[in-house]
């Protein structure tokens, strides 16, 4: 048996000769347990060592609904729950998702009433829908709305023991981690703008608060993400503008996240790891591949309903952008439109539902994302001038200390080439909101304490009086 001096001895030569970088390096010593024990226990660093990538497995390309009934043949599935909005349920791609159940012989049952931009009285709608039948798999189709619902209806049909806020996340819930087995789900996206198709993430509005929060857990994420680009030819122009920057802040927002070997605390336990981490490198590789997509293809989306290959393109790149803010995360631009969403008094969009007034969830992200990036970009501008040049600013001569007023300045660009709204203002909201704004705003650290710069509540209402008006 190797005495144990000389197994003492072998870690602290392997300690000293260790790499040293935040996500190999262990801090603090190394303490052996028990007396003839082989168990080693190593005090926790201070932020995270180590991220994870995890992602619903994704079928992209023309057509491809079609295949979807086989899908549930494959499975064993018997008694599928088909969930969409009242909109999306008289379009084609609820069609095309009856039409392949039926041709082979999967039976169904449709709830079609979902409601855009959720909330936590519509989830619980869903839900108790859900648990009056024995379904064993779930299709949702529709945007981030539709597929957030169907996440929400499928945990807690599964834990029917569970309050509601047991799951949702701290500090509005308890944010506990879902240990409970969830049925399969097939997520059947038809905008190009949440990736929802791809997350662990399920947003709604927490009317008690008028803010957005959501559930946030890796057992949330879709068994398989249908991602056909046929079904983005039958959205209509403000629904592409809106939903397409939330691809654009998606990316951006990951992209330019805390680094996630500067995320603390470090979990004591892996399943305690959040969904967001912050960025790492290969969050970045997706976000830098959604940029591009976005400088080529997006302003053709908006403007040509019939140009598929723009509309194809942006798809993907939603998908993409998905699949790196669902693991690195999103920061201030996102964690201020949950209180615009949340207050909203009358604004009603062209190409949406007039049942209520309503913010598009795309729409009050882009809305700070201008003050957002002239905020952070004093803690990384490396990085605010790569992202102003992946979306096509001519920065070969830029200085370090400009980067949040070019980036910002690219920002707005892309808001008036999409005719998006002049800021709060022209959603309804004057300086006089700003206190209730902020409000909504600090109970989502969630994600704000992913930016690259710390705020106070002064910052906060900084921002939102920088986005009263963005030109």
């Amino acid at each position: 048996m190797v005495p144990r001096k000389r197994v003492l001895d072998l870690i602290q030569s392997i300690s000293a000769a260790a790499c040293k970088c935040p996500a190999h390096s262990h801090a603090g010593p190394v303490v052996i347990t028990g007396r003839n024990s082989g168990s080693c226990e190593t005090a926790l660093p201070p932020t995270d060592y180590a991220f994870e990538m995890a992602c619903s497995t994704i079928r992209y390309g023309p057509g491809v609904t079609k295949e979807i009934g086989q899908d549930m043949v494959n499975m064993h599935v018997k008694n599928v729950c088909v969930m969409t909005d009242p909109v999306i349920a008289k379009l084609s791609p609820v069609k095309a998702v009856l039409d392949s159940l039926t041709k082979n012989k999967i039976n169904f049952k449709i709830y079609d009433k979902v409601r855009v931009e959720p909330t936590d009285k519509s989830f619980e709608d869903a839900t108790n829908f859900v648990r009056g039948n024995d379904f064993d798999c779930y299709i949702a189709v529709g945007g981030g709305s539709v597929i957030d619902t169907c996440k929400a209806a499928n945990l807690y049909s599964c834990d029917p023991e569970a309050e509601f806020l047991d799951y949702v996340n701290a500090p509005i819930g308890k944010g506990k981690p879902i240990t409970v087995p969830l049925k399969p789900l097939i997520a059947v996206p038809t905008t190009s703008g949440t990736g929802s198709e791809t997350t662990g993430v399920s947003i709604f509005d927490y009317e008690p608060l008028k803010a957005k929060t959501g559930i946030a857990n890796r057992a949330l994420r879709p068994t398989l993400g249908i991602v056909d680009p046929l079904h983005t030819l039958t959205l209509p122009e403000r629904v592409v503008a809106y939903s397409g920057f939330d691809v654009f802040c998606h990316a951006l927002e990951s992209f330019t996240a805390i680094p996630y070997n500067e995320r603390a605390p470090c979990p004591p336990d892996p399943l305690l790891r959040p969904a967001y981490q912050g960025s790492n490198p290969v969050s970045d590789v997706w976000a830098r591949c959604a940029l591009q997509i976005i400088r080529n293809y997006f302003k053709r989306a908006v403007y040509d309903s019939q140009d598929i290959e723009a509309r194809s393109n942006m798809h993907l790149a939603s998908t993409m952008a998905g699949v790196g803010f669902g693991n690195a995360g999103v920061h201030l631009c996102h964690g201020l439109s949950y209180p615009i969403s949340g207050n909203v008094k009358t604004f009603r969009p062209k190409g949406y539902s007039d049942e209520h007034a309503i913010i598009p969830h795309g729409l009050s992200v882009v809305m700070s994302a201008p003050a957002v990036f002239r905020f952070t970009a004093a803690s990384c501008p490396d990085r605010h001038l790569e992202a102003a040049d992946l979306l096509g600013a001519d920065v070969s001569n830029a200085k370090r200390a400009d980067a949040g007023k070019i980036l910002s300045d690219v920002v707005k660009g892309y808001m008036d080439t999409m005719k998006i709204e002049n800021g709060l203002s022209a959603l309804g909201y004057t300086s006089s909101d700003i206190p209730d704004l902020v409000k909504g705003t600090l109970p989502q650290h969630r994600i704000t304490k992913l930016a690259p710069r710390e705020q106070s509540e002064e910052d906060l209402a900084s921002l939102f009086e920088n986005s009263m008006k963005v030109f």
